[in-house]
């Protein structure tokens, strides 16, 4: 992957979407994760799985990081990624929040 040294967890967020590996992007995250996409809440693991089913892995999407930069709070990052598939097209930021080496929470804005 080129661009941005992205945390291990990130890049597997990245990574996994890239290549279409459901199990993976979701083990990405804890157990208790939670993820924010412009105010639609997703809780959990089984959360994240719907997300991914609806509006990531199961639209091709496919990430592109431009850059990261430190978050508000530590083990936060604010990581600018281009998005095509065919769900969302465009460039943004996500924010976010990691724990033990997994992502804690995501925001999509």
């Amino acid at each position: 992957m080129s661009g941005p040294t992205l945390p291990p967890a990130i890049s597997t967020f990245v990574e996994a979407t890239n290549r279409g590996d459901n199990d993976a992007f979701v083990a990405a995250f804890t157990e208790d994760a939670y993820l924010n996409d412009w105010g639609r809440a997703f809780h959990g693991r089984d959360g994240v799985r719907s997300w991914n089913r609806t509006d990531n892995i199961g639209v091709q999407a496919h990430f592109s990081p431009q850059s990261i930069e430190p978050g508000p709070d530590p083990d936060s990052y604010i990581v600018t990624l281009t998005v095509t598939g065919n769900g969302y097209n465009g460039t943004g930021p996500m924010t976010f929040h990691l724990r033990d080496g997994l992502i804690t929470s995501v925001k999509i804005s």
